[in-house]
């Protein structure tokens, strides 16, 4: 009873903490970040109730995107909009692009900002990437460095956005993305301090975010997601469809989809747009100027030129013509101009062309046709270009286009649906599976003494659009050390940049020592080599483990065994049948395991046991598996930094951060001070009220003190600290305060009066109600109310008498908040008498005679009982002899 009254508790406190579990809100968030060329987004997931489980998460300056900029100016680091605000003023010191130098070259580098006109002070580092010189010509950092700063900034928000800390995130990267590129961006979050959970191809986002809320279960299709962003586009085909699961016994029907594959042009995209009409209206200045003067030279000029343009493509999305107005251009000259939009298309003639060819390869790969495409979804801002439109309608021969995604969200909100997925605190009650494949193909190159350049040595490891994650096995002969190459599968499809297929290379030693060591053994099959490599979630290719598997044959010596089978099948009769069965059973593992005879007996039974026969020798086969040392040699812009350079950036940032948060902190304390000598200043001087509360004397010196400190302010308190600004701060608190005290008291005191004598009034009426509708409330209890009711009124007709005599300048004779702390007393004391329960009516004992008399209907009730019991005794006991006989009648009973 005990062990199931124990069970009984155990389930239910189970119960209790799955339940809790279930319904409990999540204080836990995951994000997501959308990491553009030109922007950057985050959302945010976090069951909280009453709001959306995945958010946006909003900037400083309240909009739903924040530019990708870094910028160093006076020995300050800024980061989104505070850096964009320098953009146009210091160009050489606001920093862009880094999400597309990440795992470069550094004269693809170069190249690159060469093209845009930014003209940052670059230098070639030890793994041949670009290293940023900021504005002090000394201290430099790493693309890596760069990227973590903004992904922090990332992280800033949404932890300011979800109140709760969030560390967990999943980053979105274009397909085209190499080893390189994954494993830089990864190295940033980590300096950064960012749990990240996947990498995921932007594709992939936009499709969980436009199936998550549709149903595929009768109808399957294919999907094309178009994207045209800041610096790239690619068209991906999706294959959404259904399966059966089931779940806590329930068949259920679970949506899917499938990339099947990805194209695109990692140069083309709205920027190089918007470089076309930086070009026309640079020729244009120039030819206005004359003189041989070139725009192009002055870097200042051409951000204020850029910045123009960009306000000029988005106001031809919508009409056919557009102004451009630049002030003091360059040499003091503005500089204005107009443009229609067809003269826009001609200038991108080229380009059109251009922009279709990922839809059409992807499409032509597939072999399915334009009618067999469900959608063509739009994604990204340059797809609301009129032209690139048209030309897509063209193609396509559709009338309208898909646009159901937010074309600047869709990669965000899907990727945080990705991370909750993932996450294991926050689980959402939809579901889509999502099986995405790797962007290239990747191949496996051996280099070594005795393997000869062949076909072996060379192997497909990775094929394109496989599986992400994936793990691959290679075996092959081997006797001593070699090295490892990784690749991709054709020269003809690198990532933007790269110049040799070649990625990752490995040294693989040891293997010549283990060979020797095992070289006098009666080996039974040549040495092997055993390589394990993954495809990560996140798409990143890397050799696990390598091993020597070594097979030796070996003459071992056993015990020899003879089993007696004499009376097999004799058992004793005082033996039970479960224990014969169960030393048979004990017996045939024994004889399994052994190698013998598999025949069993019951010679414990008889007597007649195994009898030992000695020693023999058997020829028994081992495998050994032995872990041979890895080392990786990659060099180029795929090196691995090493651990100190790693532990010295992430200090580097942490110093940054600090400082930052100071900066931010000093800047807040400035405001309030200047804010607080601004609006006091301007209350004292304007006010007719602050003449009743305070002399003039008494202001004159207040305002003597603020001019005070607000000359300061201006002179020597431009570089203070934030405790100086609190300091000041707090002086001129000391005597406001008091000032202000009064000035507030002189409503809020007549305020609490007037409460509390309306509530005397009420009160009145509570204690008449007492007496006629609750006559049991003790009548000590109402007079001590109505008591404390006449010392508080006593007291405030003290007080107002007092305050009417206390100059206005002087402390208060009273408070509003004694008013209403003694007011609330009173309530609180009304409440609890108010609850006071109505007493339970009294039960009164009966007389003598009437207990005698109910003692003899007792007695007579009982003994009608004993007789009834007695019936009903009778009658079971015929019921369990007519229940006997009909279970002596199986068929009759097998009949019915």
């Amino acid at each position: 009873m005990q062990s199931r009254m124990a069970s009984i508790l155990f389930k239910l406190g189970l119960f209790l903490s799955v339940l809790c579990l279930v319904f409990s809100p999540s204080q836990s968030a995951v994000m997501s970040i959308d990491l553009g060329s030109e922007w950057v987004k985050v959302a945010v997931v976090n069951l909280k109730r009453g709001q959306s489980p995945i958010t946006v998460a909003i900037n400083e300056m309240s909009k739903r995107k924040s530019p990708n900029l870094v910028a160093f100016h006076s020995g300050d680091r800024l980061l989104g909009e505070e850096a964009a605000g320098l953009v146009a003023r210091y160009p050489e010191k606001v920093y862009s692009q880094t999400r597309d130098l990440i795992g470069k070259p550094f004269n693809y580098s170069k190249s690159l900002l060469d093209s845009l006109y930014l003209p940052f002070d670059i230098t070639e580092d030890s793994r041949a990437t670009a290293a940023f010189k900021i504005d002090d010509r000394v201290s430099t950092y790493s693309v890596e460095e760069l990227v973590a700063m903004i992904l922090g900034y990332a992280a800033n928000l949404a932890e300011f956005h979800s109140k709760v800390p969030v560390k967990d995130a999943v980053i979105s990267v274009p397909p085209y993305f190499g080893q390189a590129e994954r494993k830089g961006l990864l190295r940033a979050a980590q300096l950064a301090g960012i749990n990240v959970l996947s990498l995921i191809n932007e594709h992939s986002g936009a499709a969980l975010q436009y199936g998550i809320d549709k149903d595929f279960s009768n109808e399957s299709r294919h999907v094309v997601f178009y994207d045209m962003g800041t610096s790239s586009t690619y068209a991906a085909l999706v294959y959404f469809s259904a399966y059966n699961a089931k779940e806590f016994g329930k068949t259920l029907s679970v949506n899917q989809f499938q990339v099947k594959d990805v194209r695109w042009n990692p140069e083309l995209g709205g920027q190089n747009l918007e470089l076309r009409l930086v070009e026309y209206f640079a020729d244009e200045f120039n030819k206005q100027v004359g003189n041989g003067v070139d725009v192009r030279k002055s870097p200042k000029a051409m951000a204020k030129l850029k910045k123009q343009v960009k306000r000029t493509k988005e106001i031809l999305s919508a009409n056919t013509m557009a102004p451009i107005s630049v002030e003091s251009l360059y040499d003091d000259r503005d500089f204005r101009s107009t443009i229609t939009r067809e003269k826009f298309e001609e200038l991108c003639e080229d380009l059109w062309e251009k922009s279709l060819l990922p839809l059409k390869e992807v499409l032509k790969h597939s072999g399915l046709k334009l009618d067999e495409i469900y959608a063509v979804e739009l994604i990204g801002g340059a797809t609301r270009v009129p032209k690139l439109q048209a030309k897509l309608q063209e193609y396509l021969g559709r009338k309208e286009l898909d646009r159901h995604l937010d074309a600047d969200e869709a990669i965000v909100l899907g990727a945080a649906l990705h991370a909750a997925n993932l996450s294991d605190g926050i689980k959402l009650n939809r579901k889509l599976g999502m099986i995405d494949g790797s962007s290239y193909g990747f191949v496996l190159e051996l280099d070594g003494p005795d393997l000869l350049k062949e076909d072996s040595t060379r192997q497909l490891l990775v094929q394109r659009m496989k599986k992400l994650p994936s793990k691959m096995f290679r075996s092959f002969t081997q006797s001593k050390d070699f090295e490892v190459s990784l690749a991709y599968e054709s020269e003809d499809t690198l990532p933007p940049g790269v110049t040799s297929p070649l990625f990752a290379q490995y040294s693989v030693s040891s293997l010549t020592d283990t060979s020797e060591k095992y070289a006098s053994r009666n080996l039974s099959s040549p040495i092997k080599a055993s390589l394990h490599f993954s495809l990560s979630r996140s798409g990143v290719l890397s050799l696990d483990r390598a091993d020597a598997v070594i097979e030796v044959t070996e003459w071992v010596e056993v015990p020899k065994k003879n089993l007696t089978v004499e009376n097999s099948t004799n058992v004793a009769p005082n033996i039970s049948a479960e224990t014969g069965a169960k030393n048979s059973s004990e017996e045939s593992n024994d004889n399994t395991e052994d190698g013998g005879n598999s025949n069993t007996n019951n010679s414990t039974i008889e007597g007649q046991g195994t009898a030992d026969l000695g020693i023999e020798r058997k020829l028994k086969k081992r495998t050994f598996r032995i872990p041979l040392k890895i080392v990786e040699k990659t060099v180029g812009p795929a090196m691995s930094p090493s651990k100190e350079s790693l532990a010295e950036a992430k200090r580097k940032l942490e110093e940054l951060d600090k400082k930052d948060t100071e900066r931010r902190r000093t800047a807040e304390l400035k405001n309030n001070l200047e804010g607080y000598i601004y609006a006091t200043k301007e209350k004292l001087e304007t006010s007719e009220e602050f003449e009743k509360i305070s002399t003039s004397e008494e202001r004159q010196s207040f305002i003597g003190k603020l001019d005070e400190v607000q000359e300061w302010l201006y002179m020597d308190g431009e570089d203070a600290t934030a405790s100086e600004f609190q300091e000041r701060l707090d002086l001129l608190k000391t005597t406001g305060d008091p000032i202000f005290f009064r000035f507030k008291e002189l409503t809020a005191r007549p305020e609490a009066v007037e409460y509390a004598r309306k509530y005397l009034v009420e009160l009145q009426q509570i204690v008449r109600g007492w007496e006629l509708n609750k006559p049991w409330i003790p009548k000590d209890r109402i007079n001590e109310v109505l008591s404390d009711a006449d010392k508080l009124k006593t007291w405030l007709d003290e007080k107002e008498a007092e305050q009417k005599k206390t100059p206005g300048y002087s402390k208060p004779a009273f408070t509003s908040s004694e008013v209403y702390q003694k007011t609330f007393d009173l309530e609180d004391k009304v409440a609890n008498i108010n609850r006071i329960p109505k007493p339970k009516p009294k039960i009164e004992k009966p007389t003598s005679n009437e207990t005698d008399s109910s003692g003899e209907k007792a007695q007579d009730s009982s003994t009608s009982s004993d007789n009834s019991s007695q019936d009903d005794k009778k009658a079971r006991d015929s019921d369990d002899s007519a229940k006997e006989k009909v279970d002596s009648e199986p068929e009759g009973h097998d009949e019915l």
